[in-house]
Formats: C-alpha cells, sequence, structure tokens
C-alpha cells in the first residue's frame, strides 16, 4: 500500500474524493489549459489524456497527481489550443536551380529564344521546398506543469468544500449514534433487575404450590444477567464513536480508518441488539443501524 502521507492536504479539512480544477496558461502562439476531475473510488486510478507530443511529460504529471490525491478515480485533459507545428520553412534546392536553369538556356539556344530565365520559372517543388518545422513541445511542459499545478490546487479547495459538507452531516449521525448508546446505557443499568424479577414471577407462577428453592433462582438470574449484559459493548462502542471525531477534522486521507471504525460500530450495535430483549433497547438499536448505514454510505465519498 502506497505512504499516503506523501499526499499534500490541508489539516483540519475532511476531503471528498469528488472535484474539479482546471487552469489555463498562456504558451507560444496559444494556450494550454489542464482539467482534472475526480470522483469516487476505492483505489487511485489516474488517467491522463493529453496530445501525443506530450508522452514525455505524462510521467511527470502522474507523479504531480500523485502527491495530491490519495484515493479515487483522477482524470486529467491536457487541451492545446495553438498550431500543431511551428511555422514553416523554404528550403532553396541549388542543384535543382541550376538544372532547370541550363536546360533553359539550351531549350532557348536550340529555339532560338533571346533573354534570361524569370523567377516566376523556377516557382515548382523541386527548386523550392516549403518544410514543416516539428513542434517543440518540450518547450511547453514547464508550462503544462504549471497549469496542472493551478488546476489541482483548486481542486483540492473544490475536495475540500465537499469535505466539510459531508463532515457536517457525518457530525451530526455520530451525535445522534452517541446519544443512542448513552440511551441503551440507562436502559440496560435496569434491564438486569428487571429480568431478574420476571424470572422470579414466572417461576413462583409456575412452582405455585412448590417450595421455591431461593438460591436456585438467584443463580439463574446471575446467569441471565451474564448473558444480557451490555457493558463492555457499550464501553467499546463509545471508544470507536470518540475516535471517530478528529478523523472527521482531519485533513489526511482517512476514508479507510472510518471505514473500518464503522464496521467496528456496526459489530457492537448488532452484538446489543441480539443480548438486550427489550422493545425499547431494539427500538434504539435499528435507529442505530440506520445511522451506521447512512455513514458508511457517505464515507464511500470521503477520500
Amino acid at each position: 500500500m502506497r505512504d499516503h502521507m506523501h499526499v499534500r492536504t490541508r489539516a483540519g479539512a475532511l476531503n471528498s474524493m469528488t472535484g474539479y480544477g482546471a487552469a489555463t496558461v498562456p504558451i507560444p502562439q496559444g494556450r494550454l489549459t489542464v482539467e482534472v476531475r475526480t470522483v469516487n473510488q476505492r483505489f487511485l486510478d489516474l488517467r491522463v489524456t493529453a496530445p501525443r507530443e506530450y508522452a514525455a511529460w505524462e510521467p511527470a504529471c502522474r507523479e504531480l497527481v500523485r502527491t495530491r490525491v490519495a484515493r479515487g478515480r483522477a482524470e486529467v485533459s491536457v487541451h492545446r489550443q495553438a498550431p500543431a507545428r511551428a511555422r514553416a520553412r523554404v528550403v532553396l534546392d541549388l542543384e535543382a536551380a541550376r538544372d532547370y536553369a541550363a536546360a533553359w538556356r539550351k531549350l532557348a539556344h536550340e529555339l532560338g529564344l533571346r533573354g534570361e530565365p524569370e523567377l516566376a520559372q523556377f516557382q515548382i517543388p523541386e527548386v523550392f521546398r516549403t518544410v514543416e518545422q516539428p513542434l517543440d513541445a518540450a518547450s511547453e511542459f514547464p508550462a503544462a506543469t504549471r497549469a496542472l499545478t493551478l488546476a489541482l490546487a483548486r481542486l483540492a479547495a473544490s475536495r475540500r468544500q465537499e469535505g466539510r459538507v459531508l463532515a457536517r452531516d457525518m457530525r451530526g449521525r455520530l451525535d445522534r449514534l452517541a446519544a443512542i448508546e448513552r440511551a441503551i446505557r440507562a436502559r440496560a443499568g435496569t434491564y438486569a433487575a428487571e429480568s431478574r424479577a420476571r424470572l422470579v414471577e414466572r417461576m413462583r407462577k409456575i412452582l405455585a404450590d412448590t417450595t421455591i428453592d431461593e438460591a436456585r433462582i438467584a443463580q439463574e438470574a446471575a446467569y441471565l444477567a451474564e448473558r444480557s449484559d451490555v457493558t463492555e459493548e457499550l464501553v467499546r462502542l463509545a471508544s470507536h464513536l470518540a475516535a471517530l471525531r478528529p478523523l472527521l477534522a482531519s485533513g489526511e486521507p482517512v476514508g479507510k480508518q472510518i471505514e473500518f471504525l464503522l464496521q467496528e460500530v456496526h459489530r457492537e450495535i448488532n452484538t446489543i441488539g441480539s443480548k438486550v430483549n427489550n422493545l425499547e433497547v431494539t427500538r434504539l438499536v435499528v435507529e442505530a443501524k440506520g445511522e451506521v448505514e447512512r455513514l458508511r454510505e457517505q464515507v464511500q465519498n470521503v477520500e
């Protein structure tokens, strides 16, 4: 796995994987525009579309993007608005010109013509050739790098802006999960005593005409209480929720960490739901699962 610490981010801002940035810089006889688009994807998938003359610049382009983008599908497009080639150059073929002049003089002598050949008579492809100069793309690479750097800065601002919206929504859902955890904790505190009382009452009804072994009742109640005790699950749940909060304020790529913690949160909530047979706790567990599912959907777009 690549070390994401090399990715330049801004502290205190959660980064979305979705964003857009573009920049235009001047080049000789035209301008160069670089666009960068990113969407959510589990790992980094980088694609570059540029003029074929920019093939030698592409490795530097990819390396620069990797220092700014850790996860997601990134598409870099380079648009060059300038002549495809440099100014054409005219080349004179002196040997061909001499041959044409000698041939004209011989023809003039044979036919008795007077005068010298005129320039217009030499305007043929064999004498004056137009040669197109190849594009010196390497001279434009620094401009392309400047445009890419600006586009990436604007992309980062776009991703931070959406990241702030994501973080605000996710913090609200964490607040609700914390409130649910406190409600379950308060309800679970009285659940054991209520369960013991119900057990005793049921046994009294069943054994109405039989002497009740209070020690056996106490033993069964203790076993029931142990099976339904969710103290450890609640402690771990509160710990996971507390660990999620600083990640929402991080400028580093934390999406995978958040995904892992949400899996742990979901596991603890499931265990609580299976242990506690109480209508109110069941309702709280169902609500908590819904909040976790929405958080898991949101984190799919977090870098």
